[in-house]
Formats: C-alpha cells, structure tokens, sequence
C-alpha cells in the first residue's frame, strides 16, 4: 500500500507535487490541524466581537461594505461557492486539480487562514476519495483564481461535475454514491474554499516542469547537432571555468558528455555564436527555471489569502496578487525565446552545407531531391510561436469590482502561454534532430553516448532520406518518443546536471509530475 504524502505547512517538492497528481493519497499533520483550529479560534472571536471580516460576515468584490446578519450566512457562503462556478474551456488535467486541492490544504495548515477543520478535511476527502472537480482553465485574472478553485470548492455543495475512477460525472451523483453529504460551509470557508492562486501553483509547476524536461532533451539534441558540425569544445571548457554558476555547469556538461566521442573538428578561428555559446544560452535557461520553479515551490507553503489571521488578529491582505510568480514565468518565456533562436540557427548551419563538407539540404550526393530546405520554414514558424509569447501580460491595465480590484497578474493565461512555448519546443527537438541524424548519416560518423540514443530514435521512424516525401507525420513521431519519461531518463541516464535534474525531479520517473 502507497504511503500518504504528509502535509504539514511546510514546502512541497516536485517530487512530492508529482506524486500526489498521480494519486498518492495525502495525511495531514496533527500539529497543522493544531494550527488551523488555533487559527479558527481567533477568526471566530472577532466574529462574536462584531468585528467586520471581509467574505465571512460582509460580502466581497464589489459588495464589501454589505453586512450580512447571522441567519443569512449558511445561504451567503453557498451562493459565494456557486456563483464562481464560472469557468469556460477545455479543463486541467485531473494531475495539475490534484496538486491544486493539495496545495490549498498545505497552505491552510500554516493556520494563518481562519478557516474551519472540517474544510481541511472536506479536501482531503476529495483526493483521498480520487473525486477530482472538473476545473475547466478560463476564468481567473491572477488575483486569486475565483473562477478556477470555485468549480472546486461548488463541488463540496453538490455541484458541478467530478472526475472518479476514470469517468466524468455529476458531482451529486458521486458523491451520494459515496455516502458523502455536500458540505454547508461555515462561516470564511467558502472564500477560502475558492479566493486563492491555488491552480495557478500547480499549473505553473506544471509547465516548468514539462519545460525543464524539454530543455534538458534540446541541450542533448543540440549537442548531437554541434558534434555533427565539428564544433570547437574550447568555447565550452572556457564557460566552465568563467562562467556562471548554471553556465559553468553546462559547459562542463557539454564537454564531458561527448568525452569519448569521435569528434572532427571543422572549427576555424571560431565558430558562429549558436554554436560557442550553447553554455551561455542553456545555462542562463536552467538557472532561471530553477528560479522560477522555487518561487512556485514556496507558494504551496503561502497563504495568499485575504483575510489571515497574523499575531491573533485577522487582517486584510493582498497576498491573493501572485506577482513574483508571474514575473518569473514571464522570464522563463524570454530565456525559452533564446532557445528557440539557438535551435533555429544551428539547424540553418546543418541546412545551409559546408561544414564538413555537408551537401546543401543535406541531399546525398547523386540523389535527385529537394531535401530539407523547405522543412526550415516549420522550423521557423515554431520559432516564432514560441517568440510570440514573450511580450509581458502582468502589468496589464484591468479593473473589476467597482474599482476595488484593480490589480492582477494573469497567471493562469501566463502559464498557458508557457504550455504553448514547450509544446512548440519539443517539436523543434525533434526536427532538429532528424536533420542532425541525415547530417551524420551522409557524413557517415560515428556516434556513442546521447548522440547514439538520439540517432537511433530518428532512425526508428525516418528513414535516411533519399527521395523527397512527406515528412509530417515522422516529426511527429519523434516527437512523441523524444518526449517520453522513458527517453528523458535515458539521456539523464547518460549525462545528468545533477542539481537542475534532482530539483526538477527529471532524474525519477515521476508519474504524473510532467
């Protein structure tokens, strides 16, 4: 039997994160449930003092200022639920809701939210008992995702539609078949069930994740297509000795995972910039992704709700404003335009022929083809999808709520830009490695470690090219494989950056993390 995760308030790991979307069930820890009833025990002080607390005994938004007497509370916090019940589209995967509900039950454990036990064990009954809310992903500006977690917290009310044992349902249906009577929230639970970043969390580790894998695939490629060239080594040995921390790893990495290869040199003076300065692009990558990844990490151990309870006192906040995490998104999106531009240029050298003696479009000689030329323009069209998504969203003029809600940080749309960026990422992967394989198959070198792994993969579904044809259908194909948990682990297998791999969780086959 699978251990539960323990949650206690304190900091998730990708690990831990991926566990816990693939179905690890999860225990809460006496000492955070000592702090949520500590926690509820000073809110409903200030309740019976008379005290205004914002969503607990006043309304919110736009309504605020409206005071709500004590026999209208049970029929307010059903309504607060339900009416942000109102997100649109296709929904999250059932792994990223998973890490979400466990992220809103570590946050509460801190006991800074004032909400009530039985909420905490209201959502830990949801992933204990695989009922997982269907979350459909439009609906949250990225100042608290309202619209995203009350699709979570109306399916405690017996609404809404669930996700159990693999099939999508009603959430009454569920729910009564289960034995489980919706929950009437008590006063504060339902803003606390829905007014935090909760899903923006687990999205964006979601999709660092996803990127950090696609990074660590496009350095291997890239070394692969580096090798092909004859790149100089000396740019590299020189970035692990004066580079950045992350950069000098990468040089380091670049040097020793081709150690023993048949290298040909083909380097005269210097070579262009896409090649000399792979540790520099990849490594100021890594080092931001790590960057990022830590900023979301935090947040699973933050309460940014509004109110909390601080030094036995409730006070407002404006913690539900996910800025630092929205910015560092956006700066990995920068940093993965700088990949794409790399990847771009080395798969113009491997296209263009010359070095090395490469025939243009890498058509064999006697052969009568077009060849690869025209497989550049996917390559730049890729290119610039990913370049699309850079111009920043945070700063964004928005106001709601009659004017009370006039900042937010678009994270959940920031994140989904981030998904789009590693989905055109991987198929550059892919693409730039069929060309580096046609490449050392017309040259006729020899390969071992990552660059055998690679070549062997291309070759297992494209064949050398002889005659033109189509080649749709094969990208796709090597993207789906070079993609996989199985491959990624081969080439960490290989040649591991052990920090950015650990972190990550990418050198662990983490079901359910990616």
């Amino acid at each position: 039997m699978t251990i539960p995760i323990p949650l206690d308030g304190s900091v998730l790991g990708f690990s831990h994160l991926g566990r816990i979307g693939a179905g690890c069930a999860v225990a809460p820890s006496a000492e955070g449930m000592d702090r949520v009833r500590h926690g509820r025990a000073i809110l409903e002080r200030g309740l019976a003092s008379g005290q205004p607390i914002y969503g607990t005994n006043t309304g919110v938004g736009g309504m605020k200022d409206k005071d709500w007497r004590d026999d209208e509370l049970a029929e307010f916090n059903l309504g607060l639920v339900r009416s942000h019940h109102f997100g649109t589209g296709a929904p999250f995967p059932n792994a990223t809701v998973r890490k979400a509900i466990a992220i809103r039950i570590n946050t509460a454990l801190t006991g800074t939210v004032g909400c009530s036990p039985q909420l905490v064990d209201a959502f830990v009954d949801l992933l204990n008992a695989d009922i997982i809310p269907i979350v459909r992903r439009t609906g949250s500006i990225g100042c608290a995702d309202i619209g995203l977690m009350g699709q979570i917290g109306a399916v405690l009310t017996g609404v809404g539609e669930v996700s159990h044992r693999g099939a999508r349902r009603d959430a009454a249906e569920v729910l009564a078949e289960l034995g489980r009577a919706p929950l009437v929230f008590a006063p504060r639970d339902a803003l606390a069930a829905l007014a935090v970043n909760a899903i923006g969390y687990a999205a964006a580790a979601v999709a660092l994740r996803s990127a950090a894998r696609a990074v660590r695939v496009l350095m291997a490629v890239g070394l692969f297509s580096s090798a092909t060239l004859g790149a100089s080594r000396a740019p590299w040995r020189s970035a692990a000795h004066i580079g950045t921390r992350m950069q000098t790893d990468v040089g380091r990495w670049l040097c020793e995972a081709s150690r023993d290869w048949p290298w040909h040199d083909a380097s005269n003076v210097q070579d262009p910039l896409s090649l000399r300065m792979m540790p520099q692009i990849f490594g100021t990558t890594l080092s931001t992704l790590m960057h990022a990844g830590q900023a979301v990490l935090n947040m699973t151990a933050r309460s940014d709700d509004n109110p909390v309870v601080v030094e036995d006192e409730v006070l407002t906040s404006g913690g539900s404003l996910p800025a630092d995490v929205a910015i560092v998104v956006q700066s990995c999106q920068l940093t993965l335009a700088h990949i794409a531009r790399n990847v771009f240029n080395r798969c113009v050298i491997l296209v263009s022929g010359g070095r090395r003696g490469l025939p243009v479009n890498l058509v064999p000689e006697g052969v009568v083809a077009t060849g690869f030329g025209p497989a550049l323009k996917l390559m730049g069209d890729l290119y610039m999808r990913v370049l699309s998504m850079t111009a920043p969203l945070s700063p964004q003029s928005l106001v709601v709520a009659n004017g009370a809600e006039d900042e937010a940080a678009f994270l959940p749309l920031i994140v989904e830009r981030l998904e789009r960026q590693v989905r055109a990422l991987w198929r550059m992967a892919a693409l730039e490695a069929l060309l580096a394989a046609q490449a050392a198959d017309v040259l006729d070198d020899g390969s071992e470690g990552l660059a055998l792994q690679i070549r062997g993969l291309v070759r297992r579904h494209s064949a050398f090219y002889r005659a033109d044809r189509p080649l749709s259908s094969e990208v796709e194909e090597i993207e789906t494989e070079i993609s996989s948990s199985g491959f990624i682990l081969q080439l960490v297998d290989l040649a591991s950056v052990e920090e950015f791999d650990r972190f990550f969780a990418i050198s662990s086959d983490v079901a359910g993390g990616s």
